[in-house]
C-alpha cells in the first residue's frame, strides 16, 4: 500500500512538472533593428520590418523582442554576431557577415521630384540633369558611397550634387528622409534615393511627388541600382534559416501587402497595367 501511494504521489508530481513546463513562456524571437529608421523600423513598431517581424513571431508562436542598434557600420557585428539577437529582417541578399534567406522583395533606386515641376527625369543619361541640383545620399568615404553618386560623378555631374548623409541627423525622427524633404522644400530639384525610403515619404507627402525607377538598372561594367532584400540569421543557425525561408514562401501575399501599404517600389512584381 505504501508503495502504491508513493508511486501515485511520484506520478502526480511528474505530471505536475509536465504541466508547469507546458505553461512556460515560449522563447522570444529576438530581432535586431534600428530604433529610428522609418519606413524600415523604429522603437514604436511602426516600420514595415516591425510588421513583418510580428508576422514571423506569430508563425513561430514566439513573442517578438528587440535589440536596438543604429543600422550603420558595426550593426551586424554588435547585434546578431554578438549573440544579442537572432534575426535581421532587412539586409542585402548575399551579405557575407550572415546567412541570408531567400529574397522577399527587390527594389531599386529612384528619381524623386515634385510633380508640379514636371521634371520627368528617368535616366542617368538625361541631359536635363546637367542643369539641376541633384540630392544624393552619402556614406562618407568615396569607395563606399551609394551607387548613384558614382554613376553621376562618372558622367561629370559632381558639381551638381548636393549630399545628405545616408544616416541623417539621428537626433531627429526618421533622419534618413532629409534628402526627400529637400525635394519637397526646393533645396534640390531632384534626388536619387533608395526606393523604400522614397516611396514611403512620397506616400505621406503633402506635396505630390513623382517616384521613377532609375535607368539603367546596371551601369556597366558592374554598378547595380536594383537589389534583392532578404532576412539574415547567423551562419550556424541552419534550422532557423530553413524556418525563415519557409515562412517567406508561405506568407508571401501577406508580406507583399505590408510592403505595398508602405509604398515600397518593387521591380520583382508586375505593375497593374502589365498584368
Amino acid at each position: 500500500m505504501r508503495y502504491g501511494i508513493a508511486s501515485a504521489i511520484a506520478l502526480l508530481g511528474f505530471a505536475g512538472a509536465l504541466g508547469v513546463a507546458s505553461e512556460r513562456t515560449p522563447t522570444p524571437l529576438r530581432v535586431c533593428a534600428d530604433p529610428n529608421n522609418l519606413p524600415f523600423s523604429n522603437s514604436a513598431g511602426q516600420g514595415f520590418e516591425n510588421q513583418i517581424a510580428q508576422m514571423i513571431g506569430a508563425e513561430l508562436q514566439r513573442p517578438v523582442t528587440y535589440t536596438w542598434w543604429a543600422q550603420r557600420r558595426g550593426f551586424v557585428r554588435n547585434t546578431l554576431n554578438a549573440g544579442q539577437c537572432d534575426l535581421v529582417v532587412g539586409t542585402a541578399s548575399g551579405m557575407e557577415m550572415l546567412a541570408t534567406s531567400r529574397p522577399y522583395y527587390r527594389s531599386t533606386y529612384v528619381f524623386v521630384s515634385r510633380r508640379d515641376r514636371h521634371i520627368g527625369v528617368q535616366s542617368f543619361d538625361d541631359e536635363a540633369l546637367r542643369h539641376l541640383r541633384i540630392g544624393v545620399q552619402l556614406v562618407g568615404d568615396d569607395g563606399v558611397n551609394t551607387p548613384p553618386v558614382h554613376a553621376l560623378s562618372n558622367r561629370g555631374l559632381g558639381r551638381n550634387l548636393v549630399g545628405f548623409t545616408v544616416y541623417g541627423d539621428y537626433r531627429r525622427a526618421n533622419p534618413a528622409s532629409q534628402v526627400v524633404d529637400a525635394v519637397v522644400d526646393g533645396r534640390v530639384d531632384v534626388a536619387v534615393v533608395w526606393g523604400p525610403l522614397a516611396g514611403y515619404v512620397a506616400k505621406s507627402s503633402k506635396v505630390p511627388l513623382d517616384v521613377v525607377p532609375v535607368s539603367p538598372r546596371i551601369d556597366l561594367p558592374y554598378l547595380p541600382f536594383v537589389f534583392d532584400i532578404a532576412m539574415g540569421v547567423r551562419r550556424r543557425d541552419s534550422t532557423f534559416h530553413a524556418q525563415i525561408d519557409s515562412i517567406i514562401t508561405r506568407r508571401k501575399p501577406s508580406i507583399d501587402s505590408i510592403l505595398a501599404s508602405y509604398g515600397v517600389p518593387r521591380v520583382d512584381v508586375p505593375r497593374v497595367s502589365e498584368r
